[in-house]
């Protein structure tokens, strides 16, 4: 990382006009902002350092990197330094036209459409002069075209998932600057279990120890072994069953049992009964499973029934959950969290994506409850919350209305978005009392309505430590209504926390 380029800009008006005009990194501009309040999804600082005349911003990132973001919702990391971006931005002027190319398209592509892009630029201005005189000023190599585009190649591809953009009001993500294909998802998740997989191949009594009695690091071996299937893995196999099934009931415990009884030895009959007798959560999930005098065809008709509809070879084919829930667990956060964002962005942009099967006019608004709950998982609270809020337009009960506004209520209070909350809890009070169907009759005596109270007490709680008496008074108010509608052991439960509450509140008061 070195700033030497930017420092010389700055104390130098002549070299930075020169970068201004005709290599469109102005400086200036820098005092104007980007177009819309922005953010990292990573949460890392942004500076903005240049701007050009579309509209579009250089900020310099913590590591030193630097993003631009033009003014269509595109951003895309442009070089490792300020140096690095400049020696893109002077050596091709026309930069923007060639986000598509790779070294892959070799020299005499690159060169043809440099040489062309330049031409166009030289029928208005000539760049060959402050080119020259720039790259001199600043102490900046003369690379070579190919080398330029190899460079900002390697740079775009760095974007994600450290450096997504998002706009800062409503959390979606910027596209990406250019159409470079990368790496799906369960790649890089994959790629740990795969060299554990290979490694327990040889025999490797003690990569086995290790890694059966490692949690995150037998999931991710039995998932590459449920794509990579080989005849001489059954011994590996019920090893990793056994350990798996001392976490209860999981997916890979239910693959791990599939990838067993897949090859109909009937000796393995007694340890999957075992396996499946764990506790009452595996002999849930594993159900359905063949007697112990069960024939070899019986054992494997099961398991190939299990794997046709719950697993398979293809790993485009599992849900996008398995890989985010895998990253997530490995430390991959933002592999994670930037493939979740941008299935949220997908369903708010074309909620036609969440239609039921063979239904074209219902939507199963079910997935954004689960892109919530994994963005909550992930401490994301924002990206949690606007999954919530639409989740909750969709619901069509009373009892699904009143059940998410309240999750909505506490993730905005978690946020700080203490106004926000009470308008969530003022929404779910009005379904309450005007109801458009039976399926809130027995709110009052079912966990439900104690919820309801303790989310009210912890929001008056929240704006009275927040200085807020007036708002604070009107939510424990209402909290302490909705405690009277509740049945005895109901409103018994949440009685201690009224009186905290309430004595709280009288102190701000």
């Amino acid at each position: 990382m070195t700033d030497h380029a930017l420092r010389l800009l700055r104390h130098h008006r002549h070299l930075a006009e020169l970068a201004a005009f005709p290599f469109d990194f102005d400086l200036a501009r820098a005092a104007h902002g980007h177009v819309e309040p922005v953010r990292l999804a990573s949460g890392g600082p942004l500076e903005v350092v240049a701007g050009g005349d579309g509209g579009g911003t250089y900020f310099l990132c913590a590591d030193g990197s630097v993003l631009y973001a033009d003014s269509e919702g595109s951003a895309g990391i442009i070089g490792s330094s300020v140096d690095e971006a400049l020696e893109v931005l002077i050596g091709l002027p026309g930069w923007h036209d060639h986000l598509d190319l790779s070294p892959a398209d070799g020299e005499e592509t690159i060169l043809a459409r440099v040489a062309e892009t330049e031409k166009e630029i030289s029928e208005y201005h000539g760049v060959d002069e402050e080119r020259a005189e720039l790259r001199a000023a600043l102490d900046l190599p003369a690379r070579s075209p190919a080398e330029l585009i190899g460079m900002l190649h390697a740079a775009l591809l760095r974007t994600e998932p450290d450096f997504l953009l998002l706009n800062a009001a409503d959390g979606c993500a910027y596209e990406r600057l250019d159409l470079h294909p990368r790496p799906s998802l369960w790649e890089p998740v994959l790629a740990r279990g795969r060299a554990d997989l290979a490694r327990l191949r040889t025999g490797d009594a003690a990569a086995l120890t290790t890694v059966a009695g490692d949690p995150v690091r037998r999931r991710v071996v039995l998932r590459a072994a449920q794509f990579d299937r080989a005849d001489d893995d059954l011994g590996l196999l019920r090893r990793l069953l056994r350990h798996e099934a001392e976490a209860s009931m999981t997916d890979e415990l239910r693959l791990a049992a599939v990838l067993v009884g897949l090859r109909g030895d009937t000796t393995d009959l007694p340890l999957l009964h075992e396996v499946r007798d764990t506790d009452f959560d595996t002999w849930c999930g594993l159900g359905g499973l063949p007697e112990p005098d069960a024939t070899s065809e019986e054992l494997r008709c099961w398991a190939v029934e299990l794997d046709e509809s719950l697993f398979g070879t293809d790993p485009t084919d599992e849900p996008l959950s398995t890989w985010t829930d895998l990253a997530a667990d490995q430390g991959l956060t933002e592999l994670a969290r930037v493939a979740l964002i941008r299935r949220l962005d997908e369903i708010v942009m074309n909620q036609r994506t969440l239609r039921r099967p063979g239904d074209d006019k219902s939507l199963d608004p079910s997935p954004l409850r689960s892109l919530a709950g994994e963005f909550e998982g992930l401490g994301d609270l924002t990206q949690a919350l606007r999954a919530q809020r639409l989740y909750a337009a969709l619901q069509d009960t009373a009892w699904d209305r009143v059940s998410a506004r309240l999750t909505q209520a506490r993730l905005e209070r978690e946020c700080g978005q203490l106004v926000g909350a009470a308008g969530s809890l003022s929404v779910l009070r009005g379904v309450l009392v005007a109801a458009p169907d039976e399926s809130l009759r027995h709110w009052q005596g079912v966990n439900l309505g104690r919820f309801i109270a303790e989310e009210h007490y912890a929001l008056a709680r929240a704006l009275a430590d927040a200085d807020r008496p007036e708002e604070s008074g009107a939510v424990l108010a209402a909290g302490e209504a909705i405690r009277g509608e509740l049945s005895g052991a109901a409103a018994e439960a949440v009685r201690k926390l009224a009186e905290e509450t309430s004595a709280r509140v009288r102190e701000v008061s």
